[in-house]
């Protein structure tokens, strides 16, 4: 792929590196290399990780297209892209599907026009409809946006009862209820249980869930830093949250609850449980992870004093005329939320991952 270099002869931008550096795709033996990248780059986040190539491709079967920028042997940034092509929901190139955050992650000027120009390449080559980025900070403001999701992140306290006197007053009795109802928190050593409530969870809003074996892969791929917690009652599973640990941060990404949590106040006390064993464990950021504007979870998390920070997914438009709409927010998706509600349970299982893999 020595064909992407982007030469910065004439560039204003030009790096006081004497090389230029050199893109290509990432091969096996460098994971470990990218990785170590990855760790140390202060732009990059879990989810340009080298691990993700394995889920996505062996999860949906998806192409992957990693690329690293690198001079004199050194990685100076990387790219994680993954291209999705669907009668439905069309051919894009995104960095990085599944995930929250992505784009390039560099640690200089160079190799981070060097990246861009070869994704913009890569593009045009395979002839999708839009090159996605999912970007933390603006980075091609030129380019179409969507301004539809934010994160939420906090730093943890490092004594525990302070994180608890930091929720704000309504949601702290919530926890407390949770403990009043002597729920238990424990630690999965597999997703069978956490599956189960994910799955039953999305089919009552109505969407499709991902493959059992997507979150099988999460756990074997990323160890120790993919974990599940699980909340019982009388030894009965009510509410479970998968979560990513990386460098210093706690991520709870994926979530599902039954329908006694709510009564048990189980969700909260979920949240509280994550955050009160990472700071134990030395944590110092708690990310409460994307959620769109005006749902629900949104709210759920401003309730918990933590503040919207938005997110900048930016489109470079090629046989798209538009940015693409494909979440439950769009009212053309409505009508189907509504019949996927009423299928089996079972059958919704079997069906959602066919569905959802191209969905990203």
């Amino acid at each position: 792929m020595n064909g992407m270099t982007h030469d910065q002869t004439n560039s204003p931008h030009k790096s006081s590196l004497q090389a230029i550096p050199v893109v290509r795709l990432m091969q096996q033996e460098d994971a470990e290399n990218w990785d170590a990248f990855v760790m140390s780059c202060p732009e990059a986040t879990f989810f340009h990780r080298s691990g993700w190539k394995t889920v996505i491709e062996k999860a949906f079967g998806h192409k992957t297209h990693f690329l690293l920028a690198e001079s004199e042997g050194i990685i100076l940034g990387v790219l994680p892209l993954a291209e999705v092509k669907s009668f439905l929901f069309g051919h894009s190139l995104s960095s990085l599907p599944f995930c929250v955050y992505g784009g390039i992650a560099a640690t200089n000027e160079s190799a981070r026009i060097a990246l861009d120009q070869a994704a913009q390449q890569l593009a045009a080559k395979t002839n999708v409809d839009f090159l996605e980025y999912r970007n933390i900070n603006t980075f091609h403001a030129d380019w179409a946006g969507k301004d539809l999701y934010v994160t939420f992140r906090k730093a943890i306290d490092p004594d525990v009862e302070q994180n608890m006197l930091n929720i704000p007053r309504k949601q702290r009795a919530m926890v407390r209820k949770g403990i009043k109802n002597e729920l238990v928190s424990v630690i999965d050593e597999n997703t069978d249980r956490f599956f189960s409530v994910f799955a039953e969870n999305v089919h009552r809003h109505g969407t499709p869930a991902l493959p059992k074996r997507y979150f099988i892969l999460l756990k074997s791929v990323f160890g120790q830093d993919c974990e599940v917690l699980s909340i019982t009652k009388n030894g009965q599973v009510v509410s479970s949250v998968l979560t990513f640990y990386f460098r210093d941060e706690v991520l709870p990404y994926y979530a599902g609850d039954t329908l006694a949590a709510r009564d048990l106040a189980a969700n909260d006390f979920k949240y509280w449980e994550l955050m009160r064993r990472s700071c134990e464990r030395g944590y110092k950021i708690f990310d409460y992870g994307r959620s769109k504007r005006g749902t629900g979870p949104f709210d759920f998390k401003r309730n918990w004093g933590f503040e919207p920070q938005p997110l900048h997914y930016e489109y470079q438009l090629h046989r798209a005329k538009s940015v693409p709409e494909h979440n439950p927010l769009n009212p053309k998706y409505q009508l189907f939320i509504k019949a996927w509600q009423h299928l089996p349970l079972a059958v919704a299982n079997l069906i959602g991952p066919h569905i959802v893999k191209n969905l990203g």
